[in-house]
């Protein structure tokens, strides 16, 4: 039986007639500003921005990949602050994109082209050392796809993202993180290097939020970021490699045979509104 349409509604921002905000089945997924796509209005989208703007040489275009799409926040973002940089977003989701290219159309000559794909099957579909940055940022409503956190998943990011790339995965949990910790252990057996950043209320456990892990093969530059992050409009902490395996990583994965999705949050798909 074919699945049942989603709910999506693209809302205007009341204070600021060029914003708009994507919701899919009652949960925000996106905020756009198409005056101003510098304008992140999501604290964890911000905390991606901020690992971006820090890779390679500031401005300079790269090969980006971006598992989930909704209404391109960040490649609009990176569009405006790398241009030239070549997109490729995987969205399964045709109505979604539809949508959203019709009432919040891309700047011309964006770089940004969508593949109507999930992430898994997007992935798995490019070459070797294909992209320099991953993001993988795909909710469906409230909870990560199982799939996306296991370690083979995490084996086939290994093999697309170049040695020195960056793969950046939007996590949600609530302390002693239980989801969280399995999908850092799968994400160690492939990366040599691993940094997470977090609202501190989060980390403490005193509520449900995003987890932003950040992988490569080659150290990361989590003093400066974590410099950033005390000044950052959302304030955030930022997590070494040594605090992230020594506190984080659980003992097992997750694998293709057991995979989960992420925990829901309380009280529903509204808790991200």
């Amino acid at each position: 039986m074919p699945e049942p349409e989603r709910h999506i509604e693209i809302v205007p921002d009341r204070d600021r007639p060029s914003a708009y905000t994507v919701k899919i089945d009652g949960t925000d997924q996106s905020y756009v500003d198409l005056d101003d796509p510098r304008r992140l209005e999501f604290d964890y989208v911000q905390r991606i921005a901020d690992v971006i703007d820090a890779y390679g040489e500031p401005g300079a275009p790269h090969r980006f990949v971006h598992v989930g799409g909704a209404a391109l926040t960040l490649p609009r973002y990176i569009a405006a602050t790398r241009p030239r940089s070549a997109q490729v977003v995987l969205e399964p989701d045709a109505q979604v994109t539809a949508m959203v290219r019709e009432q919040l159309p891309l700047p011309r000559h964006s770089g940004i082209k969508v593949r109507p794909v999930d992430g898994r099957s997007g992935i798995a579909a490019l070459r070797d050392d294909f992209a320099e940055v991953v993001v993988v940022d795909a909710f469906d409503g409230a909870r990560i796809p199982a799939e996306l956190g296991t370690v083979e998943f995490f084996a086939d990011l290994a093999r697309v993202v170049v040695p020195e790339g960056l793969v950046l995965l939007n996590l949600a949990d609530k302390a002693p993180f239980p989801y969280v910790r399995r999908v850092v252990r799968g994400v160690c057996d492939s990366f040599a290097q691993i940094m997470i950043s977090a609202e501190p209320a989060t980390l403490k456990g005193r509520r449900f939020g995003n987890v932003l892990v950040v992988a490569s093969q080659l150290p990361l530059p989590w003093e400066s970021l974590a410099r950033r992050a005390a000044s950052s409009p959302f304030p955030y902490r930022v997590m070494p490699y040594r605090d992230v395996v020594e506190k984080l990583a659980a003992r097992t994965p997750f694998t293709d045979a057991d995979s989960e999705r992420s925990p829901a949050p309380p009280g529903g798909a509204t808790f991200f509104s």
